[in-house]
């Protein structure tokens, strides 16, 4: 595996944005191409393509969803305790101050750098991407969904 950075830490699921969602998108494509040509059985390729775009929307939501709800959980627990593990000081007084994007981000950063960038994304307001653009020495996060 290479080493994570800024430039390649988007993470894809093949099963998913490979196969599965072409293979949707494709079926939805068609059905509403058919629907528009065909006159005889058009109710029916109408019903097939809003069913394809409800699979598919329902099949992004769900995967997204609980996945991303405990890897949330798991990440602000994780900054948390090296945040007070680096400092002394708990991290609860400033989440108040950040957006869970920001905190998202501050993942990335060693131990090194986490306490000044905390400080820095409070005090200048750092999107989570110019968060990320900060960090000198990537600390990668090789096991997120």
């Amino acid at each position: 595996m290479s080493e994570q950075s800024y430039k390649n830490h988007v993470r894809w699921y093949p099963p998913h944005h490979f196969v599965f969602y072409p293979l949707m998108l494709a079926m939805l494509s068609f059905s509403a191409y058919q629907a528009y040509y065909s006159e005889t059985e058009r109710t029916l390729w109408l019903f097939l393509t809003a069913l394809s775009a409800v699979v598919i929307w329902v099949a992004f939501m769900l995967r997204q969803h609980y996945a991303l709800t405990l890897q949330n959980r798991i990440v602000i627990g994780e900054l948390r305790y090296r945040y007070f593990v680096i400092t002394g000081k708990r991290l609860e007084p400033l989440e108040e101050k950040l957006s869970e994007g920001q905190l998202f981000a501050l993942r990335f950063a060693p131990d090194k750098e986490l306490a000044a960038l905390a400080e820095k994304a409070i005090s200048e307001n750092l999107s989570a991407d110019a968060i990320k653009r900060s960090i000198q020495n990537w600390k990668a996060d090789n096991r997120r969904v």
